[in-house]
C-alpha cells in the first residue's frame, strides 16, 4: 500500500515595489530648463517693473493759459531791447496804456519772421488803436534784431532774450534752445488775453481779434455810461420841473 504525502504550501511570492515615474531629464550645465521649477510665479497684483502697467510720468503743465492772471513781478527775467536796454515784462506793461503784444519768431531776418514782423509792421496802427503796445521777441542778440529792424523799417521794439527766461516762461519754447512762433498777449492787470502759436498770418490774426473784441467792450461801456447819463439827466429834468410848478402853485396861493 503506498503512502501519499501532502505537499507543503508555498510560500507568497514577495511584492514587486511600485516603478517610480520619470521625471523631467535635467537640462544641460547652463541651461534655463534646469532652474524653470525654482523660479517664483509672478504676482499678477504686481505689474513688472517696465511693464505697460507702469504709471506714466504727468506731462508738464502749460507755462501760462489765456484767461488766467500771473504775477507780474520777476516774471521771465530780464530781457534786452535791440538797443541793449534791460527790461522786464512788468516794466512793458507798466508802461503800455492798455497792456503788451509779445509776437514770438525763431530767427531774425529769415522768410518767415520777415513776413510775420512785416504784417505787424502793415497793421501796426490799427492794432494799437485800444491801447496794447507792440513787441518782437527772439533769441538774436542786439546786433541782429538791430539790422532786422532797420532793415525792414519796424515802428515797434525788438526784444533780446538769449537766456530764453521770458520765451521759456509764456510758453513758446522750441526745446532744446529755440523759439515757437506765436503770439502772447496781457493786459494791464496780469491777465493773459491771448496765447497761441501759429503761422506770420495766424498770429497777426489773432491779435486783430482781440483788438476788434476790446474794442466792442469799450464801446459797449461807453454806451452804458451815456444811457444812465441820459436817465439821469431826465430825472433832473423831471425835478426841477416838479418844483417850478410847485413854486407856481404856491404865488398864485
Amino acid at each position: 500500500m503506498v503512502e501519499l504525502r501532502k505537499r507543503k504550501t508555498p510560500p507568497p511570492a514577495p511584492a514587486r515595489p511600485a516603478k517610480k515615474k520619470p521625471g523631467p531629464k535635467p537640462g544641460p550645465k547652463g541651461s534655463k530648463g534646469s532652474k524653470a521649477a525654482a523660479k517664483p510665479a509672478t504676482n499678477p497684483a504686481q505689474p513688472a517693473p517696465n511693464g505697460p502697467d507702469k504709471a506714466a510720468e504727468p506731462s508738464a503743465p502749460p507755462a501760462v493759459a489765456a484767461g488766467t492772471t500771473i504775477a507780474l513781478d520777476g516774471f521771465g527775467g530780464e530781457v534786452q531791447t535791440h538797443d541793449g536796454a534791460t527790461v522786464t515784462l512788468k516794466q512793458l506793461v507798466d508802461e503800455s496804456k492798455a497792456g503788451v503784444v509779445l509776437f514770438t519768431y525763431p530767427k531774425a531776418s529769415t522768410p518767415g519772421c520777415t513776413k510775420q514782423a512785416c504784417l505787424f509792421r502793415d497793421s501796426y496802427d490799427p492794432l494799437t488803436a485800444t491801447g496794447l503796445s507792440i513787441f518782437g521777441l527772439s533769441t538774436d542778440g542786439p546786433k541782429a534784431n538791430t539790422t532786422f529792424k532797420s532793415k525792414q523799417k519796424l515802428p515797434y521794439p525788438l526784444l533780446c532774450d538769449q537766456t530764453l527766461g521770458l520765451i521759456k516762461a509764456i510758453g513758446m519754447q522750441k526745446p532744446p534752445k529755440s523759439t515757437t512762433r506765436g503770439v502772447f498777449v496781457i493786459d494791464k492787470e496780469g491777465k493773459v488775453l491771448a496765447v497761441e502759436a501759429g503761422s506770420p498770418d495766424k498770429t497777426v490774426q489773432v491779435v486783430k481779434e482781440l483788438v476788434e473784441s476790446m474794442r466792442a467792450t469799450v464801446e459797449a461801456k461807453k454806451e452804458t455810461a451815456d444811457n444812465k447819463a441820459a436817465a439821469v439827466a431826465g430825472e433832473v429834468a423831471d425835478t426841477a420841473a416838479t418844483l417850478d410848478q410847485d413854486a407856481e402853485a404856491e404865488q398864485k396861493e
